[in-house]
């Protein structure tokens, strides 16, 4: 392998500009423009794996999977995990491609479905938080709940909605290969929506689960196994602020290890919903071993690579 390793991870939201433009041909337009900066981090010389979030496209699967339930089999939330890894690595391919093809970039890329284990005992299984899947009535979500034994709850006063576990990952069940090919020089999509969630049983056999894998965490940790030299988190803003969207706000250039983890430490800066598991994931890579984390949007990862914006974390 020549060159440095970046991972770079990027948000399922940050690929639907807005709520008319949800559908795969919008995407692809967003998938687009992002894999041409990508292509270009990587023509600068950078060997590169890619993972991305994908919390609106396995909503939009579990919804077409309840709308065609009176005839056909409901999917498991698995099984969505893995339509969308399968979905967004083929739309993220294809766009790398023509790009390395414009550019002459002569590299081959390739998608990995990408199991991610968890811990059974994880103290999330006692207290699912994550919702997914569509609104629904009170009498939908108690059917749910005495029938499918789903946990449900009362979203906001908007209506009521799923939620399932989110348990941090202990080990990506095909790391070994995503490394091979990444020291191959090739260009990896991996860890999709943070991982298919699997456990073990009491056979030591894999079996996936209904849960959801944050995808910072997961990107996290592959970039450490990786021994990646950089891990790039990007989201819809291009820096990390102190009190965002307030008086006082502060955007911050710069944020050593220390730092991050005093804030994170004091939470009120940082939402679970947004940016804290992002600085979490960045504090993990760190404290791992790695050399720094840029936080930035997708649009600005060439500038943020070069210094000119994002917010840089390191040691």
């Amino acid at each position: 392998m020549h060159g440095k390793t970046a991972v770079i991870a990027i948000g399922g939201n940050s690929l639907i500009k807005d709520s008319k433009h949800p559908s795969i041909i919008d995407q692809n337009l967003v998938i687009n423009e992002v894999s041409l900066h990508i292509a270009n981090i990587v023509k600068s010389g950078w060997n590169v794996i890619i993972g991305h979030g994908n919390g609106p496209q396995v909503g939009f699967v579990l919804r077409r999977s309840e709308l065609a339930s009176s005839e056909l089999p409901q999917i498991p939330l698995d099984a969505c995990v893995a339509n969308t890894q399968g979905k967004m690595g083929y739309l993220i391919q294809q766009n790398l491609i023509n790009h390395f093809y414009q550019l002459g970039i002569d590299k081959c890329i390739t998608t990995i479905i990408t199991q991610v284990e968890v811990d059974p005992n994880d103290k999330a299984f006692k207290n699912p938080t994550k919702p997914i899947g569509t609104f629904m009535s009170r009498i939908e979500a108690l059917r749910h709940f005495n029938e499918d034994g789903w946990n449900v709850i009362e979203d906001s006063g908007r209506g009521w909605r799923r939620v399932v576990p989110s348990p941090m990952p202990i080990r990506i069940v095909e790391g070994n290969v995503i490394k091979r090919l990444v020291d191959m020089g090739i260009v990896v999509i991996a860890v999709g929506g943070g991982g298919i969630p699997v456990v073990r049983d009491g056979n030591n056999y894999l079996r996936g689960i209904p849960a959801v894998i944050d995808k910072d965490y997961a990107t996290a940790m592959l970039a450490s196994m990786v021994g990646a030299d950089l891990f790039m988190l990007c989201t819809s803003v291009d820096k990390v602020a102190l009190n965002f969207g307030k008086p006082n706000q502060k955007w911050l250039d710069h944020l050593y290890l220390a730092q991050a983890k005093e804030y994170l430490a004091e939470g009120s800066h940082f939402s679970a919903g947004s940016m804290k598991p992002k600085i979490q994931a960045a504090v993990n890579y760190l404290e791992a071993g790695g050399m720094k984390a840029i936080i930035t949007s997708p649009e600005n990862m060439e500038l943020a690579l070069d210094g000119e914006t994002g917010t840089l974390v390191t040691t």
